[in-house]
């Protein structure tokens, strides 16, 4: 099961996410967590901080969890 991660915008970004989710602390150790763990957005490998996530999309990092980005109401 997965656990959402609720935005109120069109879109959030990759880097922006894994705080929110607190995966990270802080901006600076997103580049850092994206080099040393493998995230994938889709099932796709996904390495780029700026990578745009939109409602539905599921965001699985091993050892953390899976996220879905869903709606905030």
């Amino acid at each position: 099961m997965s656990e959402r991660i609720e935005i109120s915008t069109e879109y959030i970004q990759l880097g922006q996410f894994l705080k929110l989710s607190n995966v990270v602390e802080s901006g600076g150790m997103v580049k850092i967590f994206l080099a040393e763990f493998e995230v994938y957005v889709n099932g796709e490998r996904e390495q780029r901080r700026g990578r745009k996530l939109y409602l539905g999309d599921s965001v699985e990092i091993p050892e953390f969890g899976v996220y879905e980005v869903a709606r905030e109401d």
